[in-house]
């Protein structure tokens, strides 16, 4: 009954923003780099951290005791990025806070304590960036919302089946979120846009949750549940350093914009592809006791194997 009441609260929270954006004209206008072509409202996102804040409502001592520094870091985040949906901020003013949040964040998962004082330059490198390969993969209608999911899903899975790593409703509360922004946005004319508000918040979540399960485990391997959003982001980053074209600017070199942009493929069908590959991933890593270099193999010798095929395929096609 809790989490009907939930999914009620949240389609309501969805239908007055609705209001106050279109009131405002919070939009996402299409450009060069848009797989779209159709003004949309932009924000929809803002129930990630809406559903944190009901979390906490319905689990007050929990969220003082153990959940306070997460929820700061998730709505000083969320926070940045809607001012920066609804108006252009500088780079230093966004990154200062990301850096604030991820201070949090790794305070949350007990990494500090951890960890070696010299790694934490380099969880601050890979979880911002993290968070930045979330936002450049938000581009297409159903991508940020089936992806995460399906990562909520394994984790969910892992922590009842696997080894208990957090508290089951911290979990289940973005999954109810992202199912009522998948109502709103897994549609071939979406009604509203994530937002860098919707793919960070969403990405400081899931992050705060495989880092916690990492920390709890000692198993590296988890960090291969987004392993489709790595391999995409970090082979399109070398790809344009190769072509010495400027990573911080906008474009459409990604696979999934590719098939959306030259071969016009359905958006959703592209998002439920990346989603049911990443899910394949994750349940051979749930179930495997191969070592994580194995593993690594494993996952990304095929699969990076089918992604340049297919890229290079297309960039021939279409003279790219």
């Amino acid at each position: 009954m809790e989490y009907i009441i939930i999914i009620i609260v949240l389609f309501i929270v969805m239908l007055l923003y609705f209001k106050i954006a279109d009131k405002y004209n919070i939009i996402d206008k299409p450009n060069h780099r848009s797989a779209h072509t159709q003004i949309t409202l932009r924000g929809g996102g803002i129930i990630f951290p809406v559903a944190f804040i009901i979390f906490g409502s319905f689990n007050p001592s929990l969220v003082i005791e153990e959940y306070w520094s997460f929820g700061l870091g998730l709505l000083a985040i969320c926070t940045i990025s809607f001012i920066d949906d609804v108006r252009t901020l500088s780079n230093k003013i966004r990154l200062s806070v990301h850096l604030i949040s991820v201070i949090l964040l790794l305070y949350f998962t007990g990494a500090f304590a951890l960890m070696p004082f010299w790694v934490w330059p380099i969880l601050f490198v890979v979880i911002i960036g993290t968070l930045n390969a979330y936002n450049f993969m938000d581009g297409i209608n159903g991508m940020t919302g089936i992806y995460s999911l399906v990562t909520l899903g394994s984790l969910a899975y892992i922590n009842r089946e696997v080894i208990q790593f957090t508290d089951h409703d911290f979990i289940y509360y973005p999954i109810l979120a992202c199912l009522v922004f998948l109502f709103f946005n897994f549609r071939k004319k979406a009604k509203c846009f994530a937002g860098d508000v919707g793919s960070m918040g969403i990405g400081f979540w899931v992050i705060g949750l495989i880092t916690l399960l990492i920390m709890r485990t000692g198993e590296y391997k988890y960090i291969l549940l987004l392993a489709i959003y790595g391999m995409e982001v970090v082979l399109t980053i070398i790809e344009r350093i190769v072509l010495k074209e400027n990573i911080f600017e906008a474009h459409r070199r990604h696979l999934y914009q590719l098939f959306a942009n030259e071969e016009k493929v359905s958006h959703l069908v592209i998002s439920s592809v990346y989603a049911l590959v990443q899910l394949f991933i994750n349940i051979f890593l749930i179930h495997s006791h191969l070592p994580i270099w194995a593993i690594v193999l494993i996952v990304f010798i095929p699969a990076g194997g089918v992604y340049l095929g297919l890229k290079l395929s297309l960039k021939k096609k279409y003279s790219l």
